[in-house]
């Protein structure tokens, strides 16, 4: 079932050539410019599954903070999510595929109320809801 937005809040824009190897991409105002390269490499740049970790993670925090006041929880200054995105041949190696792990911290906080706040985040998070079903997505709680 496809979900359907019912505001727009914001668009992404992007111009990307020569995809991972050796291409480019660069976000309509600019503020993102990045040289892209094959994973494991050695060459200059980044790549999707870099890109998708940071996207995830920071997603993930903001969502975090979106959703402490209803549960009762203060997010942590130093919560951090250390994200890891595996990318690898699925279906006997006719088709690629990501699979997930985010490694949160939430210093200072009690394990019940970490549960509680991971939980509710990744119910409301954009990148858990388009990643529910289709990716394997594992979450520990430091």
């Amino acid at each position: 079932m496809t979900t359907q937005l019912d505001k727009v809040l914001y668009t992404a824009e992007s111009h990307t050539t020569g995809g991972r190897d050796g291409g480019a991409g660069k976000s309509s105002d600019s503020a993102l410019d990045v040289k892209l390269n094959p994973p494991g490499s050695g060459k200059a740049g980044t790549n999707p599954e870099q890109l998708f970790a940071v996207g995830y993670s920071a997603c993930f925090i903001g969502a975090m903070k979106a959703v402490a006041p209803k549960v009762g929880v203060k997010v942590p200054e130093d919560v951090a999510v250390d994200a890891k995105v595996s990318l690898g041949p699925t279906n006997g190696g006719a088709a690629y595929g990501v699979a997930v792990v985010l490694n949160i911290s939430l210093p200072g906080l009690d394990a019940e109320a970490k549960k509680k706040l991971v939980d509710t985040a990744h119910q409301v998070c954009p990148y858990s809801n388009a990643t529910r079903g289709n990716i394997p997505v594992e979450i520990v709680i430091a």
